[in-house]
């Protein structure tokens, strides 16, 4: 069978493309950043810009000979009219343009044109242009969706690690959370289940959970040693100080997200145990005994690298604004004169350093992703140099009671780590 499916380099959507192609389905991805058709196996990947894809012509030169469409699509931190062009605009037109072929709509549970939040509401707009429009099609309804590669999985086992939780109301907000594995399983079962109109299911796990019985599932599951202690926060501060963490968070702990928290996420899970042939994967069998290791290194290594960055960030900050005055001048250049920088030179040597160091700070807070593997060789390597050179011009410090420079070594170790880390292909 040839299929077209959005959404390919999303999460839902890679998990998707491999079960397809390994069916041995055809996969036309509609996909950004690919300058020509690529062929990989039986996926074929073309450039596209989905949100401008508003036109059903926009779409035609794709549908040649398809027999199925799944729309995956989907944005979750976006301001509202990059909402509506992802959820309903691009998805209305391609539904128009592929009439008379199966269509799979992957919504959202809880998508409802009065719902309070517009990622809820953009996709209630697109599932009610496909019930109206005539013909076999399925609107999937996926609950909290875990995997591993998926954010809200990853924040999630993020806090599964954590003992102490400051939870909205106590984390007492009911969810169904379902495993990729099933949704994707359940996907694949549409393509071939016979139905005349559009039919609407929920895509939710056996079991209704608080979050913070799931988040202890969790903690359990990565072999996490100690109970977790609750302390609720009211929804009303959570929401005042959400847009702080919004943007570190990639919009999961936005305002939005704590809205569609306290409506709860659950559903009548027996629809999707048919379509399964079985039961969903419970919150309890999500982690396996033969990856719960790495799900943990993977979590406490989400925790850590940004405190680690911070810190590091801070280290080169702190010493600039001491370098620049809030330490005697007096007393720097002397040291600098004791390494042997000429007293003509020290000045410079001393205000030139303060300012690499200020550089180095504000790198460390403003670069992203593995390009910044330059930034740790460089500071790397601007350590050892100091090191060296006061191991041999002030020996004597190695001997100081307060380790000025034995406290190097767990920052050359902290910046390796970094280095190693960004080496990841994304």
């Amino acid at each position: 069978m040839k299929i077209l499916l959005t959404g390919a380099s999303g999460f839902i959507g890679r998990h998707i493309l491999a079960a397809l192609t390994a069916h041995g389905h055809d996969v036309v991805c509609p996909v950004r950043g690919v300058a020509v058709k690529t062929d990989i196996g039986r996926a074929s990947f073309v450039p596209a810009q989905f949100a401008r894809m508003t036109r059903p012509d926009d779409w035609l030169p794709w549908l040649h000979g398809v027999d199925c469409v799944i729309n995956a699509a989907g944005v979750f931190s976006a301001n509202t009219q990059e909402l509506e062009a992802v959820h309903t605009h691009a998805p209305r037109a391609l539904f128009e343009a592929a009439r008379g072929t199966r269509v799979i709509q992957i919504s959202a549970l809880g998508a409802s044109i009065q719902a309070e939040t517009a990622f809820l509401r953009t996709k209630a707009a697109a599932d009610e242009a496909l019930r109206r429009r005539a013909g076999s099609a399925f609107i999937v309804q996926p609950s909290l969706v875990y995997g591993p590669g998926g954010a809200s999985a990853a924040w999630f086992e993020r806090l599964a690690l954590m003992p102490v939780l400051l939870l909205p109301s106590g984390g007492r907000q009911l969810m169904q959370p379902v495993h990729i594995d099933d949704l994707v399983a359940g996907i694949v079962s549409l393509i071939d289940t016979p139905v005349d109109e559009p039919v609407t299911i929920a895509f939710c796990g056996p079991t209704r959970l608080s979050i913070r019985d799931y988040l202890q599932v969790l903690h359990d599951g990565l072999g996490s040693v100690g109970r977790q202690y609750v302390i609720p926060v009211p929804m009303a501060l959570c929401k005042a100080v959400a847009p702080i963490g919004e943007r570190g968070s990639g919009g999961l702990l936005s305002r939005d997200s704590l809205t569609m928290l306290e409506r709860g996420n659950v559903a009548d899970p027996q629809p999707f145990a048919r379509l399964l042939g079985r039961p969903a994967r419970a919150p309890d069998q999500f982690i396996g005994e033969h990856d719960s290791r790495a799900r943990h290194s993977h979590a406490v290594l989400g925790l850590t690298l940004p405190t680690m960055r911070l810190c590091i960030a801070f280290v080169w900050l702190w010493t600039a604004i001491v370098s620049f005055g809030l330490y005697p001048a007096e007393q720097s250049l002397a040291m600098l004169r004791d390494v042997g920088v000429s007293a003509a030179l020290a000045p410079m040597a001393l205000y030139g350093a303060a300012t690499l160091d200020l550089l180095l700070g504000v790198l460390t807070l403003a670069l992203r992703g593995p390009g910044r593997r330059w930034l740790w060789l460089a500071q790397i390597l601007l350590i050892l140099g100091y090191t060296l050179i006061i191991t041999v011009r002030l020996p004597e410090q190695w001997l100081h009671p307060f380790g000025p420079m034995s406290k190097n070594l767990p920052m050359l170790a902290a910046l390796m780590l970094l280095w190693f880390y960004d080496a990841r292909k994304r």
